[in-house]
């Protein structure tokens, strides 16, 4: 007789004939069975799996961010606060996934580059989201959507409707003036560039944070989330470099040049710049 263990003898359920199972529950079948390799090279699952699996983390924090901005609106900055932590792990995650991905040499990349066609990172509409719900919003980045209407109109929802950065300015002011009408207009549709205004009541918080606690844990909640963000931008940059060179992105972008150049974007620019005038 073996001496093997048998969970059974503990409780545990060992059939699922009529049960849902670990399996069903996920959708595992339709998940693993979505990776459709474009070639013969052994690399390419690892580069589908990594884009993949990102695409997935990327879902997640766009569910944080909405009920986030929902809960600031709300007033209820407790939940808030939980959710602007989880969306920085969540970057955390991503930032990892370049360790494994950066295991990929220039020659394995080689072996199946040009079975991705033009397709591209570039084109990510949830990354696109992400930015345009964290106020960086370019307009001229709807067009690699335009075949898929419903991403557009997704994109274009959020456009229509002030950016979670937006409603924090909103909840600053409102806080600090007790009312909202010297209140700047949201940049619906352009990317957020500092206003004095607001980084003069952000220096009113930092400069009495015991007054002002929850704003300037609000602010640094921001700063937090803005620093997992940008590692992950230079990490994408330097992922890129080392595999592919100053050569074009599929997606015909400049490739390194233009990645360097979103590591100039500020998202939260008035908290980055008060800290020099205090």
């Amino acid at each position: 007789m073996s001496d093997a263990y048998n969970p059974e003898g503990d409780g545990a359920k060992m059939s699922y004939a009529d049960a849902m199972s670990y399996g069903d529950y996920l959708h595992l079948d339709g998940i693993l069975g979505q990776q459709h390799p474009q070639s013969t090279a052994h690399d390419e699952m690892l580069f589908i799996i990594q884009h993949q699996t990102s695409e997935l983390w990327m879902k997640l924090a766009l569910h944080e961010l909405s009920a986030a901005r929902d809960a600031l609106i709300a007033g209820d900055l407790t939940h808030m606060f939980k959710m602007m932590a989880r969306v920085s792990r969540i970057f955390e995650q991503l930032n990892s996934a370049w360790d494994v991905l950066r295991t990929m040499t220039p020659a394995d990349y080689t072996t199946f580059r040009e079975a991705l066609g033009p397709s591209s990172g570039f084109q990510s509409h949830q990354y696109r989201l992400i930015e345009y719900v964290l106020g960086n919003r370019n307009p001229n980045m709807l067009k690699p959507h335009a075949h898929r209407p419903d991403m557009v109109a997704a994109l274009q929802a959020e456009l229509a409707r002030p950016s979670f950065y937006d409603e924090v300015i909103r909840f600053l002011f409102v806080t600090l003036d007790g009312d909202a009408r010297n209140l700047p207009a949201p940049q619906m549709t352009s990317p957020h560039s500092a206003v004095p205004e607001v980084q003069a009541r952000w220096k009113v918080v930092y400069e009495d944070v015991d007054t002002h606690w929850r704003l300037y844990e609000l602010g640094e909640k921001l700063v937090d989330l803005e620093d997992y963000f940008r590692r992950w931008r230079f990490n994408h940059v330097t992922t890129v470099e080392r595999v592919i060179g100053f050569k074009r992105g599929t997606g015909g972008t400049s490739g390194v040049q233009y990645l360097r150049r979103m590591l100039d974007v500020e998202l939260f620019p008035e908290l980055w710049h008060l800290r020099g005038d205090l």
